[in-house]
């Protein structure tokens, strides 16, 4: 997605070799224009299958997610990091490490918000390890719900987090792969 691509490169910061910034538009400060061509782009790329739900992660991936489930006139679902005191019924549960946080959470959904007969996207903001997305998964598994594959607005290939999705045979859609970062310095595939 050129777009995107230009957007990184004027106003992302590559703050070292795994780390990059781009707060100004997508994950602190919110661009809703780019967001809904984010949302069309992920319609457009997984045209022709059936999704019922589109799920992710709080809190980063819930304007993307939102976008996309808009574009797909779906509802979308979002993990809470935290079981709240509303959640009652029975969860599923699994457990994500945040190499930017430098801890383990677990993240929750009501049985209630994904059943079997669900087909089910997921959507984040970053893929680089597969922790998020990897989380992500189980819930799906847990669920009895059909995967239909995972949309990812920036990934870093140089981690291995998307070839680990892609050897289990899961279909994931890149709108940017970033090759390489050094501090002021980004590379795209």
């Amino acid at each position: 997605m050129e777009l995107l691509k230009q957007r990184i490169l004027q106003e992302g910061k590559a703050l070292s070799e795994e780390i990059l910034k781009v707060d100004s538009f997508l994950n602190h400060q919110i661009d809703p224009v780019l967001m809904m061509d984010i949302g069309e782009e992920f319609k457009r790329r997984f045209a022709g299958q059936e999704i019922t739900k589109v799920l992710t992660v709080e809190a980063s991936g819930i304007a993307v997610a939102l976008m996309t489930g808009l574009a797909l006139k779906v509802p979308v679902v979002f993990a809470k990091k935290k079981k709240a005191s509303t959640i009652s019924g029975n969860v599923y549960v699994g457990t994500v490490y945040s190499y930017t946080r430098q801890e383990s959470y677990d993240i929750v959904v009501q049985d209630t918000y994904l059943k079997p007969e669900d087909k089910v996207m997921i959507i984040d903001d970053f893929l680089a390890t597969g922790e998020a997305s990897q989380g992500m998964v189980s819930l799906v598994e847990q669920s009895g719900a059909q995967l239909v594959g995972v949309g990812i607005v920036i990934e870093k290939v140089f981690q291995c987090g998307g070839q680990q999705l892609r050897d289990k045979g899961i279909w994931v859609e890149s709108l940017v792969q970033v090759k390489s970062m050094q501090k002021g310095h980004i590379e795209f595939v």
